[in-house]
């Protein structure tokens, strides 16, 4: 649990929540979970500017959330496999150290010898 509140994986995660809580940047991600595209495919349905969503691209992948294809001119985008993986890890651990909480809380509520205080 430690690597929970480890400085480098928060900033991580602050980046990679940060990116995902645009609506923009969130249709883009969608988006490319179909397939690489270029800024041109991206733009249209978004109904923003060229530059507008160069700068959504820009912060997605420094986020480390999407990465740019190597293959022609156009450069397009495409999801970084990996890109909430530490996110996913993160709130797995949360949520392991949630689950254990409400079964100890269980446990101590299910024991017959546990007593209570009358205030």
């Amino acid at each position: 649990a430690n690597w929970l509140f480890n400085n480098i994986v928060m900033k991580n995660l602050d980046a990679q929540f940060s990116a995902i809580a645009d609506p923009h940047r969130r249709t883009i991600l969608t988006r490319l979970a179909r397939g690489e595209a270029t800024v041109s495919e991206l733009q249209s349905p978004l109904g923003i500017s060229q530059p507008a969503v160069s700068r959504h691209l820009r912060l997605l992948e420094k986020a480390g959330l999407i990465e740019q294809s190597r293959a022609a001119q156009a450069r397009p985008r495409r999801l970084k496999p990996e890109g909430l993986e530490a996110a996913r890890n993160w709130l797995d651990e949360l949520r392991n150290l949630w689950n254990d909480s409400f079964d100890r809380l269980d446990a101590f509520l299910a024991d017959p010898t546990t007593e209570t205080r009358d205030d």
